[in-house]
């Protein structure tokens, strides 16, 4: 029998997921193995406890895997690919299948066809693949410099109309609420401790903003409304890619668009504003329901191996 070794390599943590051709056999959670974030060592004994842990729970060993795939943010960097490549031929049978994290994403909505995915959780991302296998995005430059429609984002954004609201003599329950977040006791305290360097943790005002808007303060509507429609124009950016390249073959068509990421499953504000700032586009567009999960994608990988190019 075959076995097949899935994971999305975070930041933070690891998902792992091992089957067989048809079915699921195990899933367990792991800390990050990216080398980027963590010492070797440490990367080491995240990775031996997961896999320890899924022969536990299944009876395979590592050595039986027939192939595994690795999704994972900065493959571009040798530290990260190196390491990754050296730890699963010492510890995992079989051949090696590694790609960005965007892709796996890519694969668990459309199984590596065409199509449109926008993410956002901390941070976010637009990809898409042409007809021809070919990958594109928009976004995705990190917190300084994008990450529209994302956690850090949102809350950072609040954060700033805020005090915009101040200046203007508007009064927003954002304020208060974020006074009790983060346990201040005054506006003058708030003004420091945003300031400081390095920043706070904005994504952890994301729930809050989201909750202020449900309670219907016009700050904080207005923040979800202008990432969702920031975060759709760049889907809209790849939207246009991908219908100029198969303008020939396919007259008319627009790409299926689908979501993952924790603000995109939680927050509908921004999912709901980013369909409806589409469809006034894409009158036709087709999107799918729920959000993606990645690992799958990966898991699709692992049994496939690699992807044939098109042409």
């Amino acid at each position: 029998m075959a076995f097949y070794l899935a994971l999305d390599l975070g930041g933070t943590k690891t998902e792992y997921v091992l089957a067989d051709e048809t079915r699921e056999l195990a899933r367990v959670r792991g800390g990050t193995i990216k080398r980027m974030r963590t010492d070797a060592n440490t990367a080491a004994q995240n990775l031996d406890k997961a896999l320890a842990e899924l022969t536990a729970l299944t009876g395979v060993s590592m050595r039986s895997v027939t192939r595994s795939c690795v999704g994972a943010a900065g493959i571009t960097v040798a530290l990260v690919t190196d390491w990754i490549r050296e730890a699963f031929a010492e510890r995992v049978g079989g051949s090696l299948v590694l790609v960005g994290d965007v892709e796996i994403a890519l694969d668990a909505a459309f199984f590596g066809g065409p199509g449109v995915l926008v993410m956002a959780g901390t941070g976010s991302n637009v990809a898409g693949r042409f007809l021809s296998g070919d990958l594109t995005t928009a976004g995705g430059w990190g917190p300084a410099l994008a990450d529209q429609g994302s956690g850090n984002r949102i809350g950072h954004q609040a954060l700033r109309d805020t005090f915009f609201a101040i200046d203007e003599e508007r009064t927003t329950t954002l304020l208060p609420a974020i006074l009790d977040l983060w346990q201040l006791p005054d506006l003058d305290s708030l003004i420091g401790y945003a300031n400081q360097i390095p920043a706070p943790d904005f994504t952890r005002l994301a729930p809050l903003v989201v909750r202020c808007a449900v309670e219907g303060d016009a700050v904080a509507q207005n923040v979800l409304q202008r990432e969702a429609e920031e975060l759709a124009h760049l889907a809209h950016l790849v939207i246009e890619r991908l219908r100029r390249d198969a303008s020939e073959s396919r007259s008319g068509w627009v790409p299926d668009l689908a979501f993952t990421g924790s603000i995109l499953e939680h927050v509908a504000p921004i999912r709901d504003g980013i369909v409806q700032a589409l469809l006034r586009r894409y009158p036709s567009l087709k999107v799918l329901p729920g959000t993606v999960d990645p690992i799958l994608g990966a898991l699709w990988r692992a049994r496939i191996g690699e992807l044939p190019k098109a042409g």
